[in-house]
């Protein structure tokens, strides 16, 4: 039978009957990909969502005690993330924003301060994905870094405090940076009224994920990908005594150029 075929918006009895036995049995006649899709998804979601959300709670409330959280409780839950994020990019017209949607699921927090899972495409041939994990306000965060065949993804590199010692790790968010190359940049730390925060720019170069510059913490930051590059504002010169004073801002600009990352421009 043609689920998918609408005729005159009526449904033959012999289907309303097949539909009540698989919803009695706890099954879903979806009718079309994109509904099998998302009863799929759903079912992969909410089946680690408890686990997840127990991993993820332990360890943002571990980290506010100033606990040392335990490499393996935190990569246990990524590997949760993992298998969902895989689930919907290994499928044969992986759908991003219904990824973003259900990795919502495993939010732990009402409102989410600090706490997001989310996934990016990034640059590459073929095409590299990303995935930014928020572990809630005063938690860990980490970047799972996704590559391959399409069809046949899998992880391909890791940004955490663990992986990379002097990783600073809190309140983070995740910048692609367009262009051919698999680029992005973390941003860290931004959690005051002067925009403080550090940068960092990552390239998976088909092997593993390298660490191609950083900044120092720099206030009043502001900051913009685009297809010339990356682009940073920020306070150069910050008055020693009123905080709220900038003696000099400065503009800077960094881009991929002939495979290395380079400033590009640099100006107050």
């Amino acid at each position: 039978m043609d689920c998918s075929r609408k005729d005159s918006g009526r449904f033959s009895a012999v289907y309303l009957r097949l539909a009540a036995a698989a919803l009695a049995c706890g099954l879903s006649l979806a009718v079309g990909p994109l509904a099998a899709r998302q009863s799929a998804a759903g079912t992969r979601s909410d089946s680690g969502a408890p686990e997840f959300k127990r991993l993820a709670g332990k360890l943002a409330a571990d980290r506010a005690e100033e606990v040392e959280d335990p490499e393996a409780m935190e990569e246990q839950a990524l590997e949760i993330l993992d298998r969902e994020a895989l689930g919907f990019l290994n499928m044969a017209a992986p759908d991003l924003d219904m990824l973003n949607q259900r990795l919502a699921v495993f939010v732990t927090h009402e409102p989410p301060i600090g706490e997001g899972y989310r996934a990016f495409k990034l640059g590459g041939e073929p095409a590299v994905f990303a995935l930014l994990a928020d572990f809630g306000e005063g938690g860990p965060s980490a970047v799972r870094v996704y590559a391959g065949l399409p069809g046949k993804l899998a992880l391909a590199g890791r940004v955490d405090h663990y992986a990379q010692k002097d990783f600073i790790d809190d309140y983070m968010e995740l910048v692609p940076v367009p262009g051919p190359a698999a680029l992005f940049v973390t941003v860290a730390g931004r959690t005051d009224d002067f925009k403080t925060g550090v940068f960092t720019a990552w390239h998976y170069d088909g092997s593993r994920v390298e660490q191609v510059w950083a900044s120092d913490i720099l206030e009043q930051s502001s900051y913009e990908a685009n297809a010339g590059g990356f682009e940073l504002d920020y306070c150069a010169e910050p008055d020693p005594v009123d905080e709220h004073t900038c003696h000099q801002m400065r503009h800077e600009r960094y881009a991929w150029r002939g495979g290395a990352w380079k400033q590009a421009e640099s100006a107050p």
